[in-house]
């Protein structure tokens, strides 16, 4: 298998782009994923992420010539990280993680979703704990 490579990249990739503003229509439709959006400000994706991008925040993860994932960093906080549904359970996840420790601006923080229990153990494992909860009425 080919070896994963990480990189900060910018976003004039309509393929990356596309793929993030997916991943965000889909995390508007979860419990706290609209929450997590507006607490971002990330109305409008492309500016977002150009944002982002501007600050070295936009990651990829590329098999080969073929970006399999990307990552969100803004102050040190991984917003999202997002993996190829075909490249799941292959440990590419982990690996992102651990390179984006090993950054010159490492995380120290990282939202996860309420349910979603793959993303959170995925932070447990790396040795992360839980530490906010936030409740709405």
């Amino acid at each position: 298998m080919t070896e994963v490579r990480f990189h900060r990249v910018g976003v004039d990739s309509e393929e990356l782009l596309s793929s993030i503003d997916a991943a965000f229509e889909s995390i508007e439709k979860e419990r706290g994923g609209s929450a997590i959006i507006e607490q971002l400000g990330a109305r409008d994706i492309t500016e977002f992420c150009q944002d982002l991008a501007s600050t070295g925040g936009v990651w990829a993860a590329y098999l080969g010539e073929t970006v399999v994932g990307w990552a969100l960093i803004q102050d040190r906080v991984i917003l999202t990280l997002f993996i190829d549904p075909l490249k799941r359970r292959q440990g590419i996840a982990r690996r992102f993680i651990n390179h984006l420790l090993e950054s010159d601006v490492p995380p120290v923080d990282a939202f996860a979703l309420p349910g979603d229990r793959a993303m959170k153990s995925l932070y447990e494992s790396i040795g992360w704990k839980a530490r906010l909860l936030t409740m709405r009425g």
